[in-house]
């Protein structure tokens, strides 16, 4: 960064930034010296008597007295540092100074650490000194093995150090309580882990002398929310007691452990041997502590003095009276306490330390309304201000950061609920205490509900003091008063009300037996609902939501980003003089939070000697311990708990450093160059070697005063303290860099103490009039008089809207608290613009500003300024100059409403601050630098949004004038409610400046543009018009010469009538950023996009009324994805075009009878259901198919039921206007009958055929849903009818009946089939007479069938239409291109977005080659292009979404689901047969239609020719055209059986094996017999001649001779070939072509292996190679031989039938005859 830092001619040097500067005191006459160093110094420790230097690049240097370097130099001036040579090599990140020794933290987190070592603070065992840096090992010896615990930082003290690790934990090691271990052996030579800081977030640690602090982020929610223990952790006793008066409970928690502790005879505290506490997280800071102590025994300790005059029951009232017990009752009380561990009695103790007297006096006090009148006083800001009783309800535990809620433990409500049995008049009271106590409990977690912390109970005679002493000085000293101050005030007065007693003691009075009574009979069985009657009339009233005004655990989105100010202050260590802020002077052992610093937000500490400082982010200073010499900037007393330094109004401090008596402060003035203060000792020349504790002669400061040398240092970055002395690091400006860092931290540090002012001042108060009632007594204390509440002026939605508006702003302050932070720590080390949270994260503040200018407006459109005016006036005065102040209002007579208005706009001038700032810091970059250019964008970001803002308030405040001055101009029913928070008011026509075309003479049209809907009012009615359905179009006016604006809604267009051009064009500009705004909330372009995403209403739309549209639109109408939702549950998701249910989508009716739901999912036409779908029915049928004009119609299948219903049943076929029509096969799985035919509006009609389980088979007419007609009927025993039919199975007529065995009737039937036939007619024996023409009778099937090119029209013609054919081959060729690449790009989007199908990776490759057109359909078809056609048609048919795999699919499952199951039945193999030669033509058809070039079925493609000498001659004009060469022959069972076959392979096979099945069984058995031989037996007896036996044998790669025994030996490479005939399963030989392959290649194999011992111009003849093949068959034990024979002679190609492969293919199927009939024997 400095690199690219303008230089102004010199050099970037040292000197420019961590220059040194050193002194002592703060005489006038004190100049700080230089200290001249190579580098600049990054971070200074200062020990008593030494100093530690930490320079860029690492390097540590050291001055002052060394005595432990022994025999080096032991003394070296502050104007020398040496250089520490031991931490050569290691880059030091952060050093540490003690008393006497000093530590560093390297790189890589080690620890090295060197000086005096008596106490182990060095962590070096076995040394006293340690002269140089020598490493410290900080092991974790919980894990096996330790490894290694990179630390942070460091802190020393004069006899301990500790040490932060990268967890976030502490680690101690020295000696002395202030090292916070469990341990009572001291030195600890190694570092150990504080356990009782375990689990915590700790950010810094400090060292005084004999105490440590800790900074440590408060826990989450869920951690802080743990149940309190009952008892103590130590002493085991309980931590809540009762005592019983005679008129009335004391119920204590105020729990003293005595362990821990010793106490002397003199009262001096120390170490108890074998008093650690137990190991146990703590669940929140106020939770009792194991380790707290106190003391019971009496001394002249202060804290024991406190202590004895709160168990003297002294209770200090807001009217300052003091209560006080006689003498008898201190000696009754110190008996009691003699009896009881710490002074507390027991649960069944009887008697108490508060007096029954003083009780008595202070209830009859509390019962007088004058007395009740001083104790609700409270003054702010000059006016007399009284809060509402139940404001607590208000403030929740939100407003506490870090301190989460604490219930009240089991043992309080076993406590009261045995006192609710012994003494049941008392419970009332008790119960009122309790639940008043519960609620302080609950909102004030540190109030009242810590046990065992000495003086740590706010509402005590001190806590008191120091309470109202920090208000009052807050006011003094700082405008910006802690926002927690007002509270604790205000919790005071609540602890003194009626029935409460101070200190965490209830005296409850005694109330009418009719009061406990009417009490009891409301009471739960949860103590938590105990209440008073007037608590429960309380709670009667409606109550206001607690707004939280500091959002837990900070912003979400900040992250670790910024620094954390939900933080708490730990301290332990020696107390004597208070330098632990707990109240008292006791050491403690362990870690204890101090309590009331847990909400200050504080963000560093310090600690001295003797005393501690805490620096808050509102950059005030509290500091606590020895006073000596005024080090802690104030002269009150006590000084044992922490209090604002007192300072000048408007000094802001933002770095702190302790010496052992004086404190430095650096700070904020009046300009932006940081001035320091001083506070403490005054150190005199010469004197410097006077003991330091010591202080008589020794001038020193009442309060801190200014160094008036600091303006000569220039920018000082940070500041340190120790012994005597004090260091500034100060910085140069250079080019104005440094003044703009600071300037920028400065201005957002005074940011935050003014919005903490106003939340403080303004906010809280203003939420805090919240409650029901508000009340103050009259002056003459008998009637107080009720202010209006709150909510009752504002109204419910303004009052949620303020709760809104506090939340935002919480927000905000806490943003800019956490980035003032984030500056100053840059300003302290990095100082880079790298490091600029505003600038990496910018949407963090932007999106912040934004929400809470956004709420702001949201009030003041609603006119909630201006009804908050009057409770403000009530609260604030008819003189609010304190809200002039914070309004930086110079105006007179403004009204409280505009005021304000002005001050929570507030902030947003603090944008233009950011952009200018940013802009200023630009200034000190090279333009062409990355750090300009980041700073050149944040700048231009922050100035943007303030315009932006700015645009908002101006929005803001229009609408809120238009909705005040409504009622005077126009009276329209019911237009008041269009009065929205986030609506806005852009233009309005009241002044006539807008009318309606065509309206009527006497007709008033008002037209009012908001930000998000245009409003159309006429009289008493009004119609809204959302913006983001809304189009304007300009009308030309040169046609009309009207100005007019067509404006176009979902349901409406209208014309209006500007009266000028300038009007129409202010209108139609309004309109389209208005619109534009609503869609993108930009509003920067000039005309919005006519295509956008909406969501609309229809209110007049017969067919979509009522119904919710949302998705995308297109001038108007429903155009793309969108979904549609009816009030009756209808729901339509998909695509619209033109408004209408276009594309595919998905539509769901719900049946209100089945209690079920319809759903569609398929395509879509003109709002109807139109293409491919799939219908579940409510019933349970499902229906996929085409659709039209939503009906079925087209091919499509229906399933009804289930198996389990009563009527299952699929139907597939043609459908016609949602009736079966046409050709279609139904499967009735109920009866076991399956029909194949026609169809007629739903009943069968025309030819058919039907089968049975039981082997019937019928085919022949139908009419009328009935086997009507002449028909076939043949049983499975080959029993035969033919002739007529009247009903089902019910012959009627003539006709003939043939037996098995040839015998056969002629004559007329009647009576069903299967039941007894009636016949009159003659029989004939055909075998007894001479005729063999009539032996077989055998009936010819398929005749009356329905012909297999009237099968499956629908599937055909829907892919015809889907290449853009109106009927088959009538279209265009290119369209039809265009038409599936559009279909499978429509498929692959739809697929992308999951409306689809999902499909594969091969099918998602496959689909993207397929969407484009190929080019090579066009001219002469060669082989290389009849292979790219092959290739391709594989590929679409491969494919789903392509029309061609559509096709395909459809018929594989028309195929399969006419040929499986019951329709697996012999007689149907022709028909199934004769159906895939008609598949084959109908696509051959539809592959020529899309390759119009390729040769008709039978044609001859020519083999290219490869002699250029041919290529000559046919160029030559004389030549004679010659016929091609003879090449491939086109035929549809060539180019498409391989594709098609392999998927109807299993069902048709099924067929050819029941069909052969007799035959291969004989087969089967033959084969069986005869491969019982071995190979030369079935040679012989195959007659193969001995020339052709094979000699020898491959086996395992070695010749072996074939002797008589040898079997399966011979031809076995041949056999092994024919063998995948029938191997389908395993591989690709389907098709009749590739069965026919496998038979050549057998005999290939069989000459290969008989050439080997013949001649090579040996030639096979037929009678030589038959029965070598028969062998070679008859070892192949091929099972279903005939019907592969069958299947390949049926679906052959013929143009192969009479060649070389047809003279093959012969042979096999006389193999296969011939072993049928071949003689064994």
């Amino acid at each position: 960064m400095e690199s690219q830092r303008k230089s102004s001619g010199e050099e970037d040097s040292s000197g420019e930034r961590g220059s040194l500067h050193t002194w002592k005191g703060y005489s006038y006459s004190v100049t700080p010296e230089r200290v001249l160093l190579s580098r600049p110094v990054l971070q200074a420790a200062l020990g008593t008597r030494h100093g530690v230097l930490l320079v860029e690049g690492g390097q540590v240097y050291s001055f002052g007295e060394f005595p432990w370097k022994q025999s080096q130099v032991s003394v070296v001036g502050p104007l020398k540092p040496v250089l520490e040579s031991a931490l050569s090599g290691q880059r030091v990140v952060a050093v540490a100074a003690g008393s006497f020794h000093s530590g560093a933290v390297t790189e890589d987190g080690g620890v090295h650490m060197w000086g005096e070592n008596s106490f182990g603070q060095c962590g070096l065992s076995s040394l006293t000194v340690v002269p140089n840096p020598t490493p410290v090992a900080v092991l974790d010896p919980d894990t096996s093995p330790p490894h290694t615990i990179r630390v942070l930082e460091l802190a020393c003290g004069e006899q301990h150090s500790l040490a932060l690790s990268a967890q976030h934990e502490v680690w101690a090691w020295g000696s002395g309580c202030q090292l916070g271990l469990v341990t009572t052996i001291f030195p600890v030579w190694k570092p150990q882990k504080v356990e009782h800081l375990a689990g915590r977030h700790v950010l810094q640690v400090a060292c005084g002398a004999f105490h440590s602090l800790a900074l440590v982020r408060c826990l989450p929610p869920q951690e802080a929310r743990r149940p309190l223990p009952d008892k103590c952790g130590q002493c085991n006793q309980l931590l809540y007691t009762m005592t019983d008066k005679e008129d009335h409970v004391i119920i204590s928690d105020s729990h003293y452990c005595p362990l821990g502790v010793e106490l002397l005879a003199d009262g001096e505290a120390k170490l108890g041997p074998g008093r650690s506490p137990p190991l146990r997280l703590q669940s929140s800071p106020s939770e009792p502590l194991s380790s707290h102590t106190s003391a019971s025994a009496p001394g002249p300790h202060p804290s024991i003095t406190e202590h004895t005059d709160y168990e003297r029951g002294r209770t200090v009232a807001q009217n300052g009276e003091v209560l006080t017990t006689t003498d008898s009752d201190i000696s009754a009380a110190g008996t009691d306490s003699d009896r009881t561990v710490g002074g507390v009695g027991g649960a069944g103790s009887r008697n108490s330390p508060y007096p029954d007297q003083a009780v008595k006096e202070y209830l009859k006090k509390l019962s007088d309304t004058s007395l009740a009148e001083e104790t609700v006083k409270m003054t702010i800001a000059g006016a007399s201000f009284q809060p509402p009783a139940d404001s607590l309800d208000l403030l929740t535990s939100d407003l506490i950061p870090g301190v989460m809620p604490v219930t009240t433990s089991s043992a309080l409500n076993s406590l009261v609920s045995s006192c609710a049995s012994a003494v049941v008049g008392r419970v009332v009271s008790t119960c009122e205490a309790l639940s008043l106590k519960k609620r302080i409990n609950y909102y004030y977690p540190g109030v009242g509900g810590v046990a065992g912390v000495p003086g740590g109970v706010p509402g005590g005679p001190a806590e008191e003091r120091v309470r109202l002493e920090e208000s009052m000085q807050g006011k003094k000293s700082c405008s910006t008063g802690d926002i927690r101050e007002e509270e604790a005030e205000g919790l005071s007065r609540r602890l003194s009300l009626p029935g409460l007693l101070s200190q965490g003691r209830y005296a409850v009075r005694l109330l009418s037996s009719t009061s406990a009574h009417r009490l009891l009979s409301s009471l739960s069985s949860s103590y938590t609902l105990m209440l008073s009657p007037r608590l429960l009339r309380r709670a009667s009233r409606p109550r206001v939501r607690a707004v939280p005004l500091t959002p837990v655990g900070g912003l979400p989105e900040a992250g670790e980003l910024l620094p954390s100010l939900q933080t708490e202050v730990w301290s332990w260590g020696r107390g004597e003089e208070g330098q632990l802020g707990h109240g008292d002077n006791l050491p403690r052992l362990q870690p204890l939070c101090i309590k009331c610093l847990s909400s200050k937000e504080v963000v560093l500490v310090a600690a001295g000697a003797h005393h501690s400082l805490a620096l808050t982010a509102q950059s005030q200073v509290f500091s606590w311990g020895s006073n000596s010499s005024g080090q802690l900037g104030h002269m009150d007393c006590p000084t044992t708990i922490p209090r604002l330094a007192k300072l000048s109004e408007g000094i802001r401090v933002w770095d702190v450093g302790a010496g052992v008596q004086h404190t430095l402060l650096l700070a904020d003035g009046d300009c932006y160059q940081p001035i320091l203060y001083y506070s403490g000792q005054q150190v005199i020349e010469g004197a410097q070697d006077a003991p330091q504790d010591q202080t008589e002669g020794y001038s020193y400061t009442q309060q801190p005063v200014l160094l008036p040398f600091c303006m000569n240092l220039g920018y000082v970055s940070a500041v340190f303290a120790g012994g005597q002395s004090c260091v500034a690091l100060a910085d140069r400006n250079v080019m104005g860099f440094s003044a703009s860092l600071h300037e920028l931290a400065t201005a957002e540090r005074k940011f935050y103490c003014k919005l903490s002012s106003v939340k403080n001042h303004i906010l809280r108060p203003l939420l805090d009039l919240g409650e029901n009632y508000c009340c103050r007594y009259s002056s003459t204390g008998q009637r107080p008089w009720v202010r209006e509440s709150l909510s009752t002026a504002l109204g419910p939605a303004s009052t949620v809207m303020l709760q809104s508006l506090a939340r935002c702003y919480s927000r905000l302050c806490h943003l800019t608290g956490q980035h003032s932070a984030s500056l100053t720590a840059n300003l302290r080390r990095r100082r880079e613009v790298k490091s600029l949270v505003m600038l990496e994260h910018a949407s963090i503040f932007l999106d912040t500003y934004n929400e809470y200018c956004c709420s702001v407006g949201n009030f003041l459109v609603m006119g909630g300024f201006q009804a908050l005016a009057k409770p403000s006036l009530d609260f604030f005065g008819k003189c609010p100059e304190l809200l002039q102040r914070l309004a930086e209002s110079s105006e007179e007579n403004i009204p409280l409403s505009d005021l304000l208005v002005t001050l929570f706009y507030l902030p947003m001038r603090h944008l233009h601050e950011y952009g200018r700032l940013l802009l200023k810091l630009g200034t000190c970059f090279e333009v062409s630098s990355v750090d300009y250019q980041k700073l050149q964008d944040g700048c231009s970001k922050f100035e943007a949004l303030a315009l932006h803002l700015k645009r908002r308030r101006k929005e803001a405040e229009y609408t809120y004038h238009f909705w005040k001055s409504f009622p005077g101009k126009m009276t329209v029913s019911g237009l008041d409610s269009l009065r929205k928070p986030h609506r806005r008011l852009i233009c309005e026509s009241s002044n006539k400046a807008l009318t309606l075309q065509n309206s009527g003479r006497f007709s008033v049209n008002w037209f009012i543009l908001f930000n998000d809907a245009l409003v159309h009012a006429q009289f008493s009615t009004h119609h809204v018009f959302p913006l983001a359905t809304l189009w304007v179009e300009p009308i030309p006016e040169e046609n009309t010469g009207l100005y007019g604006l067509k404006l176009i809604s979902p349901e409406e267009t209208f014309t209006l009538l500007a009266c000028s051009s300038m009007e129409k064009a202010k209108w139609l500009r309004s309109i389209n950023q208005a619109v534009d705004q609503a869609m993108s909330g930009a509003g920067q372009r000039a005309e919005p996009p006519i295509s956008r995403t909406a969501s609309y209403t229809f209110y007049k739309d017969s067919r979509l009324k009522e119904a919710t549209y949302e998705g995308r639109w297109l001038a108007g109408k429903p155009n793309g994805r969108g979904m549609v939702k009816w009030l009756d549950g209808r729901i339509y998701t998909g695509t619209f075009k033109n408004g209408l249910e276009d594309g595919f989508g998905d539509y769901v009716i719900p049946s209100k009878t089945l209690n079920l739901n319809d759903h569609y999912q398929g395509h879509w036409k003109e709002g109807k259901m139109h293409g491919i779908g799939t219908y579940k029915y409510a019933t349970g049928e499902l229906y996929e198919g085409s659709f039209q004009d939503n009906m079925r119609h087209g091919h499509g299948m229906l399933r009804s039921g289930t198996l389990n219903s009563s009527s299952p049943s699929v139907f597939i076929g043609q459908w016609v206007h949602d009736k079966k029509t046409g050709y279609g096969v139904f499967d009735d799985i109920t009866r076991g009958e399956k029909y194949m035919g026609m169809w007629q509006d739903d009943q069968r009609q025309g030819t058919g055929v039907i089968v049975t389980q039981f082997g019937l088979y019928y085919e022949g007419a139908f009419n009328n849903n009935k086997m009507q007609g002449t028909g076939v009927l043949l049983s499975e025993d080959n029993t035969t009818y033919e002739g007529e039919f009247s009903e089902d199975w019910t012959l009627n007529g003539k006709g003939v009946l043939t037996m098995a065995n040839g015998d056969y009737f002629e004559g007329s039937f009647t009576g069903e089939w299967g039941s007894g036939l009636k016949v009159t007619g003659s029989f004939f024996k055909p075998n007894l007479y001479d005729s063999d023409g009539d032996k077989g009778r055998a009936v010819k099937l398929g005749r009356l069938a329905v012909r297999p090119e009237e099968k499956w029209r629908a599937v055909f013609e829907e892919c015809w239409m889907r290449l853009g054919c109106e009927a088959p081959g009538q279209g265009e060729n290119q369209r039809a291109w265009e038409n599936i690449a559009v279909a499978l790009t429509t498929s692959r989007r739809r697929h992308r977005d999951g409306s689809e199908m999902n499909l594969s990776r091969t099918h998602n490759r496959t689909l993207g080659s397929l969407e484009f057109i190929p080019q090579q359909h066009v001219g002469p078809v060669t082989m290389e292009k009849y292979d790219r056609i092959r290739h391709s048609l594989i590929k679409a048919c491969d494919m789903p979404l392509h029309p061609l795999g559509m096709l395909m699919e459809t018929l594989v499952a028309v195929y399969r689901m006419t040929y499986v199951g019951v329709g697996a039945n012999r007689r149907l193999l022709l028909q199934a047969v004769n159906e895939i030669m008609s598949y084959l033509a109908r696509i051959f058809q539809l592959v020529r239609f899309l390759f119009p070039d390729l040769p008709e079925e039978g044609g001859a493609i020519p083999e290219p020719s490869s002699d250029p000498q041919d290529k000559k001659d046919s160029n030559c004009a004389d030549t004679q055209l010659e016929s091609p060469k003879p090449g491939r022959v086109v035929s549809s069972s060539a180019l498409l059986l391989p594709v098609l076959l392999p998927r109807l392979y299993p069902p048709l096979f099924t067929l050819y094996a029941l069909e052969k099945e007799r035959e291969d069984d004989v087969y089967w058995e033959c084969v069986l017999r005869l491969n019982k031989q071995p190979d030369m037996a079935l040679l012989a007896f195959l007659g193969v001649q001995h020339k052709f036996w094979p000699v020898s044998v491959p086996v395992l790669g070695e010749k072996t001779e074939v002797v008589s025994s040898t079997k399966d030996a011979c031809f076995a490479s041949a056999t092994e070939t024919l063998q995948q005939i029938r191997q389908f399963v395993f591989s690709t030989t389907f098709t009749p072509s590739d069965k026919l392959q496998v038979i050549q290649l057998t005999f290939e194999e069989i000459t290969k292996e008989v050439m080997s011992s013949l001649e090579d111009n040996f030639l096979w003849s037929m009678d030589d190679l038959f029965p070598v093949f028969l062998y070679v068959v008859l070892r192949a034990r091929i099972r279903n031989l005939g019907s592969e024979v069958s299947l390949i002679e049926d679906l052959m190609d013929p143009c192969v039938q009479h060649g070389e492969h047809g003279i093959m293919f012969t042979t096999l199927k006389a193999c296969y005859y011939q072993i049928q009939h071949e003689k064994t024997t």
